[in-house]
């Protein structure tokens, strides 16, 4: 469940990086542009996270392994 959890802020705190920064680059051209730039910065940042998430799993496999393998 912990997991679960984390995976989840891990998702939301990608997704609004990425929304705050479409939303400024958006905000560049103008109202319209802010909110769908955000929107689809959202998108991105939440499929970013779900691409990162596993890596970092891995590298913490790796990194146990490493260390097991060391005694």
């Amino acid at each position: 469940m912990k997991e679960r959890i984390q995976h989840a802020i891990r998702r939301a705190q990608f997704a609004a990086a990425g929304a705050a920064i479409g939303g400024g680059l958006g905000g560049l051209v103008g109202k319209n542009a802010a909110s769908t730039g955000a929107g689809f910065g959202a998108l991105i940042g939440a499929t970013v996270a779900e691409k990162v998430g596993p890596a970092d799993e891995l590298k913490k496999r790796f990194k146990r392994d490493d260390a097991e393998a060391a005694e």
